[in-house]
Order: structure tokens, then sequence, then C-alpha cells
């Protein structure tokens, strides 16, 4: 597993660790350690530290493997804009390299990690796997084309891949940094009395899903047999407006916090939801774990010592 020392990463490892021999293949420039240790006490996996463009690395990690779930990448679409070329070079030439190792390695089924974000913003919603990629920065242009490479190794070597198209993740672990999601962010705020930052006028809708359930589907892409060759959106299906979860978030926090609100950033869509349907059918998976129930949980997980200053609704 390729960034498995990362927030969703560390998840996945501790959902397949008593299932199968898990080795991780990470350069811990946005995972950790900690990450993994948190998951999994007494050890139970290999680690190798390690870029995925580095293709000793990769295929020193590659050896008798059989399955690859690529998760590694650059995911600050903010970043992409400032400096494409970075982007790509790890999202598209990384994959690349991981796709050409897993063949070498005679790997089966390789699992690639993409994203929401290569629908941009399109005008039919529930989004399908069916829409042409329409991306809107080179974040989400980078995923497209990981998509495409991954598409054609199937095709072409044989290679079972299977795309998995995450929505907005959130959930514990996911850290405080640049590009932690907005449930996380409003959750650190709320904690400090801070106000609530929104980028734009709050009304653009995002499909929020728990990690939890992205691990469970992430898990069913690598064991059906039917997913070989396809795309599944990886998504409750159920849109939240921005401005809904600010208020989700005072309830939580039973207090009135000040909201800001600021300009809209480069390469951020307007309004995304995805179809669950082809997941459910052929790989079995639902969402199961809703906004308020995962707010609560992450509530009770991440920075227990200082959650106490709150006192959340029940």
């Amino acid at each position: 597993m390729t960034g498995g020392a990362g927030f969703i990463g560390s998840h996945l490892v501790k959902a397949l660790v008593n299932k199968c021999a898990v080795i991780v293949l990470d350069n811990l420039c946005s995972g950790s350690l900690e990450n993994l240790h948190r998951v999994v006490e007494g050890g139970g996996i290999k680690f190798v530290r390690g870029d995925v463009r580095d293709k000793k690395a990769v295929r020193d990690a590659m050896n008798g493997v059989d399955a690859v779930v690529h998760l590694a990448a650059l995911i600050n679409v903010e970043a992409s804009v400032k400096n494409p070329f970075e982007t790509h070079d790890v999202n598209v030439n990384g994959t690349l390299n991981v796709l050409k190792e897993a063949v070498r390695a005679g790997v089966k089924r390789f699992v690639f990690a993409s994203s929401a974000a290569v629908y941009g913003d399109a005008n039919t919603l529930p989004l399908k796997e069916e829409y042409p990629p329409h991306p809107i920065s080179p974040y989400a242009a980078s995923k497209a084309a990981a998509e495409g490479y991954c598409l054609t190794f199937n095709r072409c070597y044989g290679l079972e891949t299977v795309i998995l198209r995450y929505f907005n993740v959130y959930g514990p672990g996911q850290g405080n940094s640049a590009y932690s999601g907005v449930i996380t962010k409003f959750l650190r705020n709320a904690l400090k009395g801070e106000p609530l930052i929104v980028y734009g006028d709050g009304e653009q809708t995002r499909d929020f899903i728990y990690v939890d359930d992205v691990a469970k589907a992430t898990v069913l892409a690598l064991e059906n047999e039917n997913a070989a060759g396809e795309t599944f959106n990886v998504s409750s299906g159920k849109p939240t407006t921005i401005n809904e979860l600010v208020e989700i978030v005072k309830e939580f926090a039973r207090c009135d916090l000040k909201v800001i609100y600021k300009e809209p950033r480069k390469g951020d869509v307007r309004h995304n939801y995805g179809d669950p349907a082809k997941a459910e059918k052929i790989l079995g998976f639902k969402a199961m774990i809703g906004l308020r129930k995962g707010l609560e949980q992450l509530a009770n997980k991440f920075l227990p010592s200082d959650l106490s200053q709150i006192s959340w609704v029940k």
C-alpha cells in the first residue's frame, strides 16, 4: 500500500492487518509513523520509507505482493494551482511508476484512490461514474490522467485495476494541515472558540463520507471479482451545504460561533455529490455512518484530552 501512513491509509491498514500481510510504502511527507502506531498495536506490518517516483523503492516494496492500493498523492488543490508540475510529477508519474512495477511483480489487483474532483463542476447531479471528467484544477487533472493510465494498464497489460473516486472524506487522524478537510478544521476552531472560515457563500455542496466507510469500500474493491476494470464513486449520495455544516457544528459545540466568509479558492468545485448506486450494486458497498453520527465519533476520538472543554450535544 502506498501512502499507508497517511490519514486514509492508516485506517485502511487497520481494516486489512488482520486479513493479510501489509506492506506500507510512504515517504512520510504528509503521513506519519504515529498514524500507524495508533491503529496497529504491536506491529504486524512492514514499513518501507520511500517515494512512489523512486523505482528502486517501489520495486523493493512490491516483491511478493498480490495486490496494491495506491493512495500516495499530493492532494492540496491550492498548491496544485501554484505548482502544477510537482503535482503532476507525484500524482501522474508516481502512479505510472507504481503501475509499471506492479506489472513487473505479477500483481493481480491494483486499486487506485482517485477523487471526485475529476468531475469538476458537472451540470447534472448526482455525479455518475459514466460522466466524462471535467477537471478544473491541476490536482483534478492529475487524478484524471492517472485514472487513464490505470484503465490502459488494465486493457494493455491485464492488470486488474479498480478506480475509486473518493468524495469528501473525514474522520479521526486527519490532522491539522493546510489541506485538512473542512470538518476537521471546523471542529478544531470550535474547540478553541475561534471563527469558522468559509470560502465562498457557503451554499456549495459536498458529499461527506466517514473514513471507516471509505476503508470498507476499498477492502471490497480489493476482494470483489467483478470490480476489475471498473470505476466507482465512494460517496454517501447525500449533499450537504457548508452553511448546513456550520449549523451542525454550532449545535455540537453549543455556542454561536462567528462565521467569516472569504473569497472562493481557485480550483474548488461549486456542487459535488455522488451517485453511490454502482458501488452498492457491484461491490455491495453502502455508507453506513451518517454525518451527525460521524461528527460525534470524530469528536470523541480526536484530541480527547482537549475535547472535554466542549459540552457536545448527545
